[in-house]
């Protein structure tokens, strides 16, 4: 933190975020890839709202780290962007879905299962790096609510994928897509409220701070 006072002090970044964030991002890049690919070749919703969700939370982790060494208030900032951001991959996806109900289009079921279980296994390593940061400022409890979300998507993407295959119907994949939508939306609006929290006690901690200098 910029500032010396005690306040600000307790919310420093806990020694090993940086890192943790890292791990996060490069595991994020690499299965945006894979998943958006597997997304097209197979037809799913469902995948390709993961592999969105995958590249939004790429985007997230850089602007984490650009802003790690900044004070409360700029990571509280930070934190409302990626709020706003997951709010709105939540209605993107849920738009996505009615489109391709109108669309008819069946997925392939072994594609999802298969892509499903390689995401799941990428995001429960990362939320087992993350764990211990879940109870920080709202930066650091964006970043959890990111990987723990993308870890429920992704036992959701393989339930719908075995959906489809005794159904022959799109409609589980379409279920799934659905949820995920709603859970980034509800993500989003925790983020969101925990943030301006923080924005709203890093200026009182300032103000606080200029009014003793101007005593």
């Amino acid at each position: 933190m910029a500032c010396g006072c005690s306040g600000p002090v307790l919310k420093s970044p806990a020694p090993g975020f940086r890192r943790a964030l890292w791990i996060a991002l490069w595991v994020n890049l690499a299965m945006f890839f894979v998943e958006g690919a597997a997304s097209l070749q197979s037809g799913s919703v469902s995948l390709m709202a993961d592999a969105i969700d995958f590249f939004g939370d790429s985007a997230n982790y850089i602007l984490s780290l650009s802003v790690l060494s900044l004070g409360m208030l700029w990571r509280g900032r930070a934190a409302m962007i990626k709020g706003i951001t997951m709010t709105l991959f939540g209605i993107v996806v849920w738009a996505r879905a009615l489109w391709v109900i109108e669309q008819g289009v069946t997925p392939e079921p072994f594609t999802m299962g298969t892509i499903g279980l390689l995401a799941l296994i990428a995001n429960v390593s990362v939320a087992f790096v993350l764990f211990r940061f879940r109870d920080g400022d709202s930066d650091m409890r964006s970043v959890w609510l990111c990987t723990r979300n993308d870890a429920i998507g992704n036992l959701a993407v393989m339930a719908a994928a075995l959906g489809v295959f005794g159904t022959g119907s799109a409609w589980p994949d379409l279920s799934v897509a659905a949820i995920m939508g709603t859970l980034a939306i509800s993500a989003g609006i925790s983020v969101v409220r925990h943030a301006r929290m923080d924005i709203s006690e890093a200026k009182s901690l300032v103000s606080n701070e200029v009014k003793t200098v101007f005593r």
